[in-house]
């Protein structure tokens, strides 16, 4: 089942319990989905890795709206985004440990014959093919930082 029968069948399992913050959360979702599917040149079904791209970026809104509603005050709209990034979370595959992390990182240096800060960008680039909804992107450049300045 792909991501989008995945999240249609949970929208009518939330219907029928009720559950508001979880039915929001999965239609963002599911709106997301069809704006990536009917975008200009966009294909008939959603890649493995365009779906993590929406989640992720679906997540990471939630977690800085909630940051910001924390900072202002707001409890209540704050609740109300981590609520929804819990859901979102769910679909998620599981982040990296540091260590699983570096070993990755390390393998797509050792690949790539990377030795320097000069070769970055292309330790980057491959890093996040690899390593697509496993680690966020900026984990991932601070350990490559890491990794080539020793």
């Amino acid at each position: 089942m792909d991501l989008k029968q995945r999240i249609d069948a949970d929208i009518k399992t939330a219907m029928l319990a009720r559950d508001k913050d979880r039915l929001n959360a999965l239609r963002a979702i599911k709106s997301a989905i069809l704006l990536e599917l009917t975008k200009e040149g966009g294909q008939e079904t959603l890649s493995e890795q365009d779906g993590l791209r929406i989640l992720q970026k679906l997540h990471k809104q939630r977690a800085e709206a909630a940051a910001i509603y924390r900072q202002q005050g707001r409890a209540d709209l704050a609740a109300e985004e981590e609520a929804q990034d819990k859901v979102i979370e769910a679909y998620l595959p599981a982040s990296l440990s540091d260590a699983e992390l570096e070993a990755a990182v390390k393998a797509v240096i050792v690949d790539l014959g990377a030795s320097s800060m000069k070769d970055m960008g292309r330790v980057m680039g491959e890093a996040n093919k690899r390593l697509a909804g496993k680690a966020e992107g900026a984990r991932i450049a601070t350990k490559v930082k890491q990794l080539l300045g020793d």
